[in-house]
């Protein structure tokens, strides 16, 4: 019926049938972007992303051994499958392919801040009364991260006038939802330039500016922390989401979550005041947590914080910590 080829014909109907349920899904919960597909059938594994009437699709290796010409066969058919399975032109879908970097340990990072081209395919997508800009081509990511959308929610509310820091800050959607929330101050913290500037997009697409009470920094997050944790706790939420692995030439050397949390997560917590809160989040696949923060008390929120359009629950893990003490010992 819809020309195509086993076994494109069945990704299509599935996801036709996916979006159907979800674009009513998000209607009521005011997203405008959320997951269509996600490895659901086996031999297919690819990730699609519904990005407000665009589909963004990540091809993934297949474990199969195929020739170059097998494997543009195989993308071009998911192509195929996802315009007619989404109703949508064929330029309004933007595949692209992710693999896993070469020569880097396990786990520690796949590239996903690599640019791609320079078509600048723009748009600004909605999420519960937040507006963003997402670039569609240009990158790996689109600039939002769809599966933090509950905690930065969670974030959302607990800000109310509180003294909030976005720590690797990317984008700045939390610092938006911060802001929105009723937050007292923030303070947004990247290394990127790029990044910055699309932060300061971002609050101005939801009616802030960036300036004193809404402070944007460009710093390599690990120096930063190193001078503010020296002057005391001076923020009551802080979110902590750091790349796996980074090695930026800008940085003083190389950073990886699974070795340096601990020496992260001891300087969040020296620059939180009493009750204050830190989220900390880490997409490493063999993360293990080397015990709580000094002086602060909590637990890991992880299935609670996966969204439910999302079919793997272990795509990233999140903890919420509470500092319970008046002082943190250096």
């Amino acid at each position: 019926m819809n020309g195509l080829a086993a076994p494109y014909d069945q990704v299509a109907a599935r996801l036709a049938r996916v979006l159907k349920h979800r674009r009513t899904w998000a209607r009521r919960r005011g997203i405008s972007c959320f997951r269509l597909y996600e490895k659901d059938i086996p031999d297919q594994p690819f990730i699609a992303d519904w990005y407000a009437g665009d589909v963004v699709v990540w091809a993934l290796d297949r474990t199969r051994n195929e020739t170059p010409e097998d494997e543009e066969r195989w993308l071009d058919g998911i192509h195929a499958a996802v315009v007619v399975g989404c109703a949508v032109p064929p330029e309004r879908v933007w595949l692209k392919r992710r693999r896993r970097q070469k020569g880097r340990q396990a786990g520690e990072g796949d590239g996903q801040y690599e640019r791609l081209h320079r078509v600048g395919a723009e748009k600004v997508v909605e999420e519960h009364g937040l507006r963003f800009a997402v670039n569609l081509s240009d990158y790996v990511d689109t600039g939002l991260f769809l599966d933090h959308r509950p905690t930065r929610v969670e974030v959302g509310t607990a800000s109310a006038g509180r003294d909030v820091l976005n720590l690797f800050a990317y984008t700045g959607a939390f610092t938006c939802h911060a802001a929105k929330g009723g937050a007292r101050s923030t303070v947004t913290v990247d290394l990127s330039n790029t990044y910055q500037a699309w932060s300061a997009r971002n609050l101005e697409l939801n009616g802030f500016s960036p300036g004193p009470v809404h402070r944007l920094v460009r710093a390599d997050c690990l120096r930063w922390l190193d001078t503010a944790a020296a002057a005391g706790p001076v923020y009551d939420l802080i979110v902590c989401d750091p790349p796996t692995f980074s090695d930026s030439t800008a940085m003083a050397k190389p950073f990886a979550v699974d070795r340096d949390h601990p020496w992260l997560l001891e300087r969040c917590a020296r620059l939180l005041r009493p009750g204050g809160i830190l989220y900390f989040s880490t997409n490493s696949r063999g993360f293990s947590l080397l015990g709580d923060p000094p002086g602060l008390v909590g637990s890991e929120i992880s299935e609670a914080s996966v969204p439910e359009d999302f079919r793997n629950r272990r795509i990233h893990r999140c903890w919420r910590w509470t500092r319970n003490v008046e002082r943190i010992a250096p």
